[in-house]
């Protein structure tokens, strides 16, 4: 038996937004990764960090920064444990990922990739070819997690957090292709 077969996915109902919005969605991490700018392109280098770094992410400025997306949720005995939020972009049919959490006690135990399914499901039928993310050089837990579900490097921005509170971290771009489940 698996330890998330209790766990209900469905498409989140409008009542399920203030318990997705209070999901702990801070983590710890003992490796980071430096990004090294040469003169003919970028290299990903891990490194340990020592003590561990403990990131807790700023509240959201803009509540409604997903305003109109598509929510997929997960309910452990009537509580939302897990939620990803995405949108489909039509121009170049990209679905993209825009949140995606799951509540500490829940991580590690498939909630994440289950939602990550459903969330490709969702861009599959609405014509999606690629799934695209973005995450922090330093969530380094997420960036396995997303590889362990087929997503691959495809660039990076060193200049996207200038002037936030994330600031001195680069954004690294993932991808997987849509065709195959």
């Amino acid at each position: 038996m698996s330890p998330d077969q209790h766990i209900v996915y469905r498409e989140a109902l409008p009542q399920d937004r203030e318990q997705a919005d209070a999901i702990d969605d801070s983590f710890t991490t003992d490796t980071i990764y430096e990004v090294a700018v040469g003169g003919q392109g970028f290299a990903l280098r891990p490194v340990a960090v020592d003590p561990p770094l403990a990131k807790i992410f700023p509240p959201d400025e803009d509540d409604d920064g997903c305003a109109g997306l598509h929510r997929e949720v997960a309910v452990d005995e009537g509580k939302v444990c897990g939620f990803v939020a995405v949108g489909v972009e039509e121009w170049h049919h990209r679905l993209v990922i825009h949140e995606i959490a799951v509540a500490p006690a829940h991580r590690g135990l498939g909630v994440g990739a289950a939602l990550m399914r459903r969330a490709c499901a969702y861009g599959r039928r609405h014509g999606a070819r690629t799934a695209w993310l973005e995450a922090s050089s330093v969530n380094v837990p997420a960036i396995r997690a997303y590889q362990r579900m087929g997503f691959t490097f495809c660039g990076l921005d060193t200049t996207l957090y200038r002037g936030t509170p994330s600031e001195g971290e680069t954004a690294l771009f993932m991808s997987r292709a849509l065709d195959a489940g």
